[in-house]
């Protein structure tokens, strides 16, 4: 697994050192714990912003037919 070397101010180290003897864990661990949540974050909030994107896109569209007239003629059977 590739290593990847990060820069931490004290405070941070400190509470990272503490976390690490209360969990039993490593640092290395703890870190890429928080590193994959972050990722799942972004990608799921990068989601979220794509669907808001392309919410209303079909709005002014001729060439699809309604909706809701479609179901009614299904619901004539």
């Amino acid at each position: 697994m590739p290593e990847t070397k990060i820069s931490l101010d004290e405070p941070l180290q400190n509470a990272l050192a503490e976390i690490s003897r209360e969990t039993g864990k490593t640092e290395s661990q703890l870190i890429s714990e928080a590193v994959e949540r972050l990722i799942k974050d972004y990608q799921r909030q990068n989601r979220y912003l794509l669907i808001q994107q392309a919410k209303g896109i079909w709005a002014d569209r001729e060439d699809i037919p309604d909706v809701q007239q479609l179901r009614q003629e299904w619901q004539r059977f």
